[in-house]
């Protein structure tokens, strides 16, 4: 069942529009199943996110989230169905896609400036102006006077804030990220959830991200996508209609806890679902 809950939207609105205005689709999921023989791990998933969209993924382990993204992106194919990227059909590795994975994947032997310019150079940028723009975006992460050190030099939340900074240098259509915060720490992790949402405001990048935590896809997303237990569906797609800028204080607010009451509701169901097969 695919429910949507378009609270305070109105009704003939689809959650894309609803949360960006914006009609323009950036991502077209239609009909896509996955299996890994006899494992069925998604199955007839329809999804569209408009460009400058800001959609979380939310659901249980195990429900297809990071299968789906790794469609998205073209790491993998479907079984059946089709996914395009800003109008193209993905079919292999798309160049226009960036993913930010959960571990850090930087280069160990690159110093933090090449890491964000290894992209760049890939394509055949001349140095003087990759180098440019890496800066920039080393400084847009809060890394200004970093450029030299190495990744075993740095914490583990400026590791993520240097792949995150690499994925913008390449200026894609689609910034995927694969909880990319799940291994830091709570302090760490809000400030890196405030300045992905600053980030996000600047850029106006399609995002889609993915996570387990309630509170950090009403922190940042403008669209909630909840995943249905195994095989993965969309169960419910609402939009997220808590004014930005967010900081932490939006948690205060009444309709932070409303939103987060239905979500849960929702994602109670389906923990619960996943649960019960795993012990069938």
């Amino acid at each position: 069942m695919n429910d949507r809950i378009d609270s305070h939207v109105g009704a003939q609105r689809t959650p894309g529009e609803a949360s960006t205005g914006n009609t323009e689709t950036m991502i077209a999921i239609d009909g896509v199943s996955k299996r890994y023989g006899d494992f069925q791990a998604l199955e007839r998933v329809d999804m569209n996110i408009a460009r400058g969209e800001f959609v979380v993924l939310l659901g249980a382990s195990g429900c297809g989230k990071s299968t789906l993204l790794n469609l998205i992106t073209g790491f993998d194919a479907p079984t059946t169905g089709q996914i395009r990227v800003n109008g193209r059909e993905v079919k292999g590795i798309d160049p226009h896609c960036g993913m930010v994975f959960q571990q850090y994947a930087l280069f160990p032997w690159l110093n933090v400036l090449d890491n964000v310019a290894f992209g760049l150079k890939i394509k055949g940028i001349d140095k003087a102006s990759r180098y440019a723009t890496a800066r920039r975006y080393i400084e847009m992460v809060g890394l200004k006077g970093f450029e030299d050190r190495f990744p075993k030099a740095l914490s583990g939340g400026m590791r993520q804030r240097v792949s995150i900074a690499r994925v913008l240098a390449n200026d894609p259509d689609v910034i995927l990220l694969d909880e990319p915060f799940a291994a830091l720490d709570a302090m760490t992790r809000q400030v890196l959830q405030e300045e992905l949402l600053q980030i996000y405001q600047k850029s106006g990048k399609t995002i889609v991200f993915i996570t387990h935590s309630i509170d950090e896809a009403l922190m940042l997303s403008t669209r909630m996508v909840i995943m249905s237990a195994r095989p993965g569906r969309v169960a419910c797609d609402m939009p997220n209609d808590l004014p930005m800028p967010r900081d932490a204080q939006v948690q205060l607010s009444p309709r932070y806890n409303e939103l987060k009451s239905q979500i849960w509701n929702t994602v109670q169901t389906e923990v619960m679902r996943s649960l019960e097969s795993q012990a069938a």
